[in-house]
């Protein structure tokens, strides 16, 4: 089995980014694309960054491997201040982090063993060593069968996966995905994110990854940041963030449920409301689920269940309840006070007439 990940320390960050700005030259003034980053990525884990398009997303990724410059601030690589090095031992540090495009920017004209050797030709590894590595990671993502063909001959989730194994062939301490799956259909997006976890796993290889979908954070990652205008808004462990989103960014991203209701829904009272619908978000282990009987008797009068959403992540229960009781002046602070054992959010969507 290829075996190529560094030591895993856990004691210091893999990746640390200091006050990181970056400005670009626009027609009329500068853009300011990245504003006062600051994170620190453990070494040995899968680390996400999401935001829509536009965000900054690429350019923090790009960042890292040195080839976007950064305008302030620091990035640091096992310590190494990035800005410090010179031009050849910039090109070192490259060989160690390897990089996956949405695109797979493959070379139509080499075979699938020719696109994965070529990194190691240009930077003139012994031939030996270069059939060894090159097959090893064929082997890795499943496409040794698959080495003479040409790019023309593959799937879309097939040349994501050559594009694993070019990645991963100079042996390197991270790899940085930039929108590796969004070119996907489901399931080639399902077997790309699973070699991708067994690469962490086995390879202990840190891996930061950028996208705009949710779903991709929730199956693979550990961490997440949501980035907004060049900003880090929200970041925590996974299971944190789908649990208690802060920010409105953070809720339009995770869309984990619509509000799908066969009445219509208002935010302000109207004089016909007869019902207040809410929204009730929980987090807890496996073993202790809400007890909706116990929950349900807080409240004053009937209950109506309407939707619910649940979710296992990272070992933790995260659901969602809404749900409507005869209450239209409701003592919000009181209710969450006594529910604060079993959710740990409680949100009035509007008022509503359910009978009509």
């Amino acid at each position: 089995m290829v075996s190529f990940g560094s030591h895993v320390d856990f004691s210091v960050p893999h990746i640390k980014i200091r006050d990181l700005n970056k400005y670009y030259d626009g027609q009329d003034q500068q853009i300011h694309a990245l504003k006062n980053i600051n994170l620190d990525i453990p070494q040995g884990k899968i680390f996400g960054i999401i935001g829509k398009s536009g965000a900054g997303k690429s350019s923090l990724i790009r960042t890292l491997n040195g080839l976007e410059g950064i305008s302030e601030g620091s990035i640091h690589i096992h310590q190494q201040n990035l800005a410090e090095l010179s031009h050849a031992e910039l090109i070192q540090t490259r060989q160690r982090i390897g990089m996956i495009f949405q695109h797979f920017n493959l070379m139509s004209a080499k075979t699938v063993w020719d696109n994965v050797a070529l990194p190691l030709k240009i930077a003139h590894v012994d031939k030996a060593e270069i059939e060894t590595r090159v097959n090893d990671v064929l082997d890795l993502v499943g496409l040794g069968n698959k080495a003479h063909n040409y790019p023309s001959q593959l799937s879309g989730g097939q040349k994501q996966r050559v594009g694993i194994a070019r990645a991963l062939v100079h042996h390197p301490e991270i790899l940085l995905c930039d929108e590796a799956t969004s070119a996907l259909d489901p399931e080639s997006t399902s077997v790309v994110l699973s070699l991708l976890k067994k690469i962490n796993r086995e390879l202990g290889i840190t891996i930061v990854l950028i996208t705009h979908e949710m779903q991709v954070i929730r199956e693979i990652c550990d961490q997440v940041v949501v980035i907004e205008h060049g900003e880090i808004v929200e970041s925590g462990q996974v299971w944190s963030v789908f649990s208690q989103p802060q920010q409105k960014i953070t809720q339009e991203l995770l869309n984990l449920e619509q509000l799908d209701l066969p009445f219509p829904v208002h935010t302000e009272m109207q004089q016909d409301s007869t019902h207040s619908i809410l929204k009730l978000r929980y987090e807890t282990d496996p073993k202790n689920s809400p007890d909706l009987v116990e929950l349900f008797q807080v409240f004053e009068e009937s209950v109506h269940l309407y939707q619910s959403h649940i979710d296992n992540i990272q070992n933790h229960l995260i659901g969602t309840l809404i749900v409507g009781t005869e209450q239209t002046h409701l003592d919000l602070h009181n209710l969450q006070e006594r529910l604060k054992h079993q959710i740990a959010q409680i949100e009035v969507l509007g008022y509503a007439r359910p009978t009509d």
